[in-house]
């Protein structure tokens, strides 16, 4: 029975409520105002002392030391934001807002904490034995400041479905929603801004630069986009530094000794407030000056840094900022600030005392405050209300929060009496209707800006571009010289303001910052072995090659009729080569050739009109004629080898050089027969001559002639000569020449020649030393030899001459072969005739031929 108690006792003890019992003191708010609605916000009032816990202790709260105005800042314009919209009729008539906000101390473990606060509700029955079933009426937090911060608190309250909404968290990992459901934000996200400082980057040029990074979310996860965006802009990075508030200065000081050794003029800094501050100290001390910085929103607007010191550092930055608001009210609202409007508040109270350096306690040393002192006399981060971009983000979250609340009680817009709800749904809200209303808001703001949400939770991404430039007056300003947008189409995303941008170092021109200069046209890039891409040599592109455009990978070819010109930047047409007339060596032969023709001419025009006389007689006067008209033919046929080649010139050039020679040599070849048969028919009982008489001369010249004609009509009509440009012999010019076809034709032609040739000086060689008067042989052996010595000596020249030269030879063979034929066979003749009449009879050829 006692055991069976005991259990019922037990079960009876599981059924009770829970009971709520508070472990540690609890996280109190640092403002606080009550309302119908409660807007969380967590801000970073402090940092943090350097404390150490011992293995063996209870780990104690973190200290929070020094003030940090900007904070303070932020924290007041979320407060004129709630007092706003209380005092608007036009959102949320009838419906108050309050605030709970906390200070996190630069502490992720004290964020948590606030956020744990904000949840429970603390009140008054705190420390009672209560129910833990209640609610938190929190309905949203602002905040955090920064993304390591924020990333923790996110994953705190999703499970509770309350929305944070960031006004500086920039991690792009925060629009993961399935990581960060309940999260929000009116700072664009890193991704964006990751790609847009790649497109600065690229858009001035800069191929060669170093970064320098943040080492926390923030910094690595935005640098890691940046990095991966600039690769693909074939941008290279020299190196990339990590710097961090908690770093030991032998860190810091081997990252100022980098970026102060390093060849790049361009450094990218993608570093929060903090971070850049202790760099900036490090780098003052080293004297590093003279760098183009490019920086992220975390410091590229910060007014602390705007002195003449960091100007010597900094001067020249670009970078982008997150867009400025002009808010009504706003900087008269933070410039009102007083102890007295709130009583008792121990962080107005800090303030002030670190404001006026004086205290509100009498029992100190320090001066006491009169409360009376001018926040407008003072100049500090908190007084510079010049530009508040973050204070305008926290602002514009206020307002998202109250425009989904407004939406979510279905709130009339008219204006009420004072007292008079016009919300149709009563309260309380849960903080998971607020994130689905928040998923859909969208308003206008009272200065014209659209606020809404993206599927991520993430607002338009808009920046100013931002340069840092002195004025007369000595004071730094950061001129917007543009915004980037992006919305807009690639490529038209950044809208440049027609204003001058001061460069590092006060130049007036953009720094250059790349590993290797550009490659110009005519050149190609060849990467150095071991270094990135950037870096490389000038190659000059290879005859025939070129490139047109600056940094060209690799030479195009020209085609074949192109060559490169001396820049190799582009082609020209190849220099087409043959033998013109218009060239001296072109009207050297023609003149040759024309003189041959005339001679040949006047020859026969002698023996035209000595033809009855012994001297013409003697030797078959008819072949005579038709030998003296193949050597006018042979000095005419050179003539179609100048000029431009054509079918026409192609076709019959050697065809009619290969027949005339043909009928010259067999004419040479009849005279040379007829010599030897004239002695032999002198002979007792010889009657030969009459198997040889004129006609038998004539056919024996037909024959021959008719085998070359046949040759060279197969020639013709298996594989004629045809024009051709010949664009391998020489890369610089073209050959326009004349191919064979057939080169076994040809060398056929030739041999045909040859074998006449041989068989005529062989014949002529016996007749030599006849005893005739008028004997021919000597001469026609002479000429032969002649003839065909030029011949052997063309084939070798032939073969060796390029291009025109090659024509030039054959017509040069040519000539030479008909003037030592006409030469060697007629002038002796010619002497005869005209300078010696009286050996012209047949009398003294009968008394010659009777004297031998």
């Amino acid at each position: 029975m006692l055991q069976t108690a005991l259990m019922l006792f037990a079960i009876l003890i599981r059924a009770e409520e829970p009971t709520c019992r508070l472990l540690a003191s609890p996280a109190m708010p640092v403002f606080t105002k009550e309302g119908d609605i409660i807007i969380g916000g967590i801000f970073v009032f402090h940092g943090l002392e350097n404390t150490k816990n011992a293995f063996k202790d209870v780990p104690v709260l973190p200290k929070c030391k020094g003030l940090n105005f900007r904070e303070f800042q932020l924290a007041k314009a979320m407060i004129f934001a709630v007092e706003e919209i209380n005092n608007s009729s036009d959102i949320l008539p009838g419906v108050s807002v309050g605030y709970r906000i906390y200070d996190a101390c630069t502490s992720i473990q004290l964020g948590i904490r606030a956020a744990m606060a904000l949840m429970n509700a603390p009140d008054e029955d705190m420390f009672s034995d209560t129910s833990c079933k209640k609610s938190s009426n929190v309905h949203a937090i602002i905040g955090m400041s920064g993304s390591s911060h924020t990333i923790g608190v996110a994953r705190v309250i999703r499970s509770f479905h309350i929305p944070l909404i960031s006004y500086v968290a920039t991690c792009a990992c925060l629009s993961n929603k399935q990581e960060y459901p309940t999260f929000f934000r009116t700072i664009p996200s890193d991704y964006h801004q990751s790609r847009a400082l790649a497109q600065l980057v690229k858009h001035f040029g800069w191929t060669w630069i170093g970064t320098v990074r943040s080492d926390n979310d923030y910094g690595n996860l935005g640098m890691a986009t940046f990095i991966q965006a600039v690769q693909q802009e074939g941008i290279c990075i020299e190196y990339t530094e990590a710097v961090y508030i908690s770093y030991p200065r032998e860190k810091i000081i081997k990252t100022a000794r980098v970026i102060k050794e390093s060849s790049s003029k361009v450094i990218v800094a993608f570093l929060s407030l903090l971070d850049m501050d202790i760099l900036l100290k490090e780098l003052t001390l080293q004297n590093v000056t003279g760098l183009q910085w490019i920086g992220s929103e975390g410091w590229i607007s910060a007014r602390t840094f705007a002195t003449e010191e960091v100007y010597q550092i900094l001067g020249g930055a670009i970078g982008f900022a997150i867009t400025d608001s002009l808010i009504p009210g706003l900087k008269d609202y933070m410039l009102n600030v007083n102890p007295s409007d709130t009583p008792g508040n121990a962080l107005i109270n800090e303030f002030w005392e670190t404001l006026f350096s004086c205290s509100m306690n009498s029992n100190t040393n320090a001066s006491k405050c009169t409360g009376l002192e001018n926040v407008r006399e003072m100049k500090n981060e908190y007084t510079d209300v010049t530009e508040l971009r973050i204070p305008s983000n926290v602002y514009k979250a206020v307002y998202a929060v109250a425009y989904s609340l407004h939406s979510l009680l279905k709130c009339k817009q008219e204006q009420v009496a004072v007292g008079n709800k016009t919300c149709e749904n009563e309260l309380p809200v849960e903080p998971w209707q607020v994130v689905q209303q928040l998923k859909n808001v969208n308003f206008t703001t009272i200065y014209g800006e659209n606020i809404y949400f993206d599927r991520n939770g993430d607002p338009a991404a808009k920046y100013d571009l931002v340069n840092w430039q002195m004025n007369n007056l000595g004071t730094v300003k950061f001129v917007k010289i543009g915004i980037y947008d992006a919305s807009l189409p690639d490529g038209h995303q950044f809208i440049m303001n027609n204003i001058s941008i001061a460069w590092a170092g006060n130049r007036t021109w953009i720094p250059r910052s790349v590993c290797s200069d550009d490659c110009l046209p005519g050149t190609r890039k060849a990467v150095q072995k071991g270094k990135p891409i950037c870096c490389f040599d000038c190659v000059p592109c290879a005859e025939g090659e070129f490139s047109n455009v600056t940094n060209s990978i690799d030479c195009m070819s020209c085609p074949l009729d192109y060559n490169s010109n001396e820049q190799k930047d582009h082609c020209v047409l190849k220099v087409i080569e043959f033998l013109s007339f218009g060239e001296i060596m072109g009207i050297i032969l023609v003149t040759c050739s024309l003189f041959g023709v005339t001679l040949t001419a006047l020859v026969a025009s002698i023996f035209f009109y000595y033809k009855e006389t012994p001297v013409v007689k003697a030797n078959n006067s008819e072949l005579s004629f038709l030998l003296l008209l193949s050597l006018m033919l042979c000095f005419s046929c050179s003539l179609t080898f100048i000029g431009e080649p054509s079918q026409w010139s192609c076709t019959i050039r050697h065809t009619t050089f290969g027949i005339t020679f043909v009928l010259c040599i067999s004419c040479i070849l009849a005279k040379t027969i007829v010599v030897l048969m004239a002695f032999r028919a002198t002979l007792p009982g010889n009657n030969i001559m009459k198997w040889f008489g004129p006609t038998q001369q004539r056919l024996s010249v037909l024959a021959f002639t008719l085998i070359q004609v046949l040759i060279c009509a197969l020639w013709l009509i298996i594989s004629p000569p045809f024009p051709h440009k010949n664009m391998v012999l020489y890369k610089e010019k073209i050959i326009f020449e004349c191919d064979l076809g057939s080169p076994t034709a040809f060398y056929a032609v030739l041999g045909y020649i040859g074998f006449l040739s041989a068989m005529c000086f062989s014949l002529a060689f016996l007749a030599r030393k006849l005893p005739d008067n008028f004997n021919e042989a000597k001469f026609i052996t002479f000429s032969m030899l002649l003839f065909c010595a030029v011949w052997i000596s063309f084939i070798p020249a032939y073969i060796s001459s390029p291009g025109k030269y090659t024509v030039a030879v054959e017509i040069f063979a040519i000539l030479t072969s008909s003037f030592g034929l006409l030469l060697c066979i007629f002038a002796p003749k010619c002497y005869i005739i005209l300078l010696k009449p009286e050996e012209n009879t047949k009398k003294h050829l009968m008394g010659k031929a009777l004297t031998n």
